[in-house]
């Protein structure tokens, strides 16, 4: 398999919930007009504490310096799977958990920490600029390694960023095993042709900056223990949409698209407190279960927390399996 290290540096920041207004204009501008910015990764995600934005350094620099802007101090590069010339695809049933044991374990024994974006297309590996000498030195065994250098790409080399580098040959410290929280929502994984965002600029305006407002004549939620989750990308000229089926409702049918089986999703969301982003293996522990189970999954980190979505008909055996994680003691 090839490992593609993608053409952008990227940073990971948060907008706090009541101080979305001072960014509604160049976070319109980066969703709907992309011939007025030169941005070609961008992603919002809305969680219950606040929005995290991925974007690249000409996206991010519409974003103005503000209180209620938190920006992670790293550059981050994003990793791509590539198998059999196409890129590992969640539409083809195997997620994050196609990558678990090939990337996202052993850079875990390795110290480095990840940042998960799975989308409708692929699923982008995000780690730190700082530690690719790492990453490369411990995928070169599994992975024929690409650098992406202005749409073209060029074999990386070992020796090209050895400098005196060693492998860390000691066992990563035992994670943390985080609780979990299991949300009712049911979650729906779609595309659409970026051509057709004008038709859906309304409802997407509002499902992204209005979502927390009462609509008139709505009922009130039958579950309380629904949670907000609702992602946007657009990356490279792919859009990819996560929503649960009550946000689904109120988007056009006949523009959005999923997969042939039109499968629902379960949320698995990790953490009690906010992770951080230094602790290693948080994406592991979920990951690497799911993936001795052959259970297919998306995963989206965010700011605060990590969202697993995993199919509805495997959300039990799920559970169970990592309810048997938090009982099992640490080696």
């Amino acid at each position: 398999m090839d490992l593609h290290i993608l053409d952008h540096r990227l940073r990971v920041t948060s907008i706090c919930k009541n101080g979305l207004v001072n960014f509604t204009h160049p976070l319109i501008k980066l969703i709907f007009l992309r011939n007025r910015t030169r941005c070609k990764f961008f992603s919002l995600t809305e969680t219950p504490e606040n929005f995290t934005v991925v974007l690249d350094e000409e996206g991010f620099k519409e974003l103005q310096p503000s209180e209620h802007l938190q920006v992670e101090g790293s550059v981050w590069l994003p990793l791509n799977v590539i198998s059999n010339g196409n890129a590992s695809s969640s539409s083809q049933a195997v997620g994050v958990t196609k990558i678990a044991k090939s990337v996202i374990a052993p850079l875990a024994q390795q110290h480095v920490s990840v940042f998960m974006l799975s989308t409708y297309q692929t699923d982008f590996i995000l780690v730190r600029e700082k530690d690719l000498a790492v990453v490369i030195h411990t995928l070169e065994e599994e992975f024929n390694i690409y650098r992406e250098v202005g749409g073209e790409y060029s074999a990386v080399l070992s020796q090209d960023v050895r400098n005196g580098f060693q492998k860390n040959g000691k066992e990563a410290p035992q994670p943390t095993v985080h609780p979990v929280l299991i949300p009712p929502n049911q979650f729906c994984v779609m595309s659409l042709d970026p051509d057709t965002l004008p038709a859906i600029a309304t409802t997407l305006i509002d499902a992204l900056f209005y979502s927390s407002s009462p609509k008139e004549g709505a009922l009130p939620s039958q579950d309380l223990d629904c949670i907000k989750f609702f992602s946007f990308s657009l990356i490279d000229g792919y859009v990819s949409l996560v929503m649960d089926t009550e946000a689904q409702r109120q988007f056009p049918a006949d523009l959005l698209f999923t997969s042939s089986s039109g499968e629902l999703w379960r949320m698995v969301r990790i953490g009690g407190q906010p992770l951080g982003f230094d602790e290693c293996g948080i994406v592991a522990q979920i990951s690497q279960p799911l993936a001795d189970s052959d259970i297919s999954a998306y995963y989206i980190s965010t700011f605060s927390f990590d969202h697993a979505l995993v199919p509805e008909e495997d959300i039990v055996s799920v559970t169970e399996m990592l309810q048997q994680h938090r009982k099992e003691p640490a080696c």
